[in-house]
């Protein structure tokens, strides 16, 4: 009978319940349960094995820069980042409220990783998250524009709760860029969040987007009461040890 029910558990997919029985069984823990108490151990295995499936699917998706977590996230005084706000921010409230956050520093200072480390949490709390290198993203964009899957490549990023545009500003955004750049805004303008890491300062990015009344329509709906982190200090990357498992920021 147990053989039996264990197969039917795989054959419906519940691999949660599946392991957990089995596990149960080979240990002899089945007699060690009431009935309703197997029925919850159960239960919560699937539960479990079915929420850390998920959220494997929304890293992976996500595709970011970084294996990036909160908790290793470097908060050295020359840094001047500030814990609490990293640690409130990983809640993702601003999230709820649609509301942005922009990163600025020097090449190597961890804006990425940061970026990264808050959008893989927003993953685990169940959130659409999209990792994507603005000079990558907007050349993709040209393509598709070419081959007509532009409004498909849109949509996409549309559908995400959370967009995260890496090295925004390393070049100039030329007017097909620019007009993607407004779309994307103006589509995600309260509805969303953004998350935009840059080596030039908020001050800057007028200039880089170019054409003063799509610079100004942009920056008022980016930049409007966002949060913002300001890294300082020496490159992150000329600190790190050469060890491979040393890959925090």
């Amino acid at each position: 009978m147990n053989s039996s029910t264990l197969e039917k558990l795989r054959k419906l997919k519940f691999f949660g319940m599946f392991h957990a029985f089995k596990s149960s069984l080979e240990t002899g823990q089945t007699n060690n349960y009431t009935p309703d108490e197997l029925l919850a151990h159960l239960v919560d295995a699937e539960w479990d094995d079915r929420n850390n499936r998920r959220v494997e699917r929304q890293i992976l998706s996500a595709r970011f820069r970084y294996k990036a977590m909160v908790e290793n996230v470097h908060y050295h005084a020359d840094r001047s980042i500030d814990r609490n706000q990293v640690m409130r921010l990983a809640e993702c409230t601003f999230i709820e409220r649609n509301e942005n956050l922009l990163i600025t520093g020097s090449t190597g200072i961890g804006k990425s990783y940061v970026a990264s480390a808050i959008g893989h949490q927003a993953c685990i709390l169940g959130y659409r998250v999209f990792y994507a290198s603005t000079p990558k993203l907007f050349a993709k964009l040209k393509m598709a524009k070419a081959d007509g899957s532009y409004i498909k490549e849109i949509a996409k990023i549309e559908r995400q709760q959370l967009l995260i545009l890496d090295d925004f500003g390393i070049q100039p955004f030329d007017a097909q860029s620019r007009a993607a750049l407004m779309e994307i805004i103006e589509d995600r303008h309260g509805k969303t969040s953004l998350i935009i890491t840059s080596q030039l300062p908020v001050s800057k990015w007028h200039e880089v987007i170019g054409e003063k009344t799509i610079a100004d329509a942009i920056l008022d709906r980016i930049v409007h009461d966002a949060h913002r982190i300001e890294l300082k200090g020496e490159s992150m990357r000329r600190k790190r040890k050469p060890e491979p498992e040393n890959d925090y920021l």
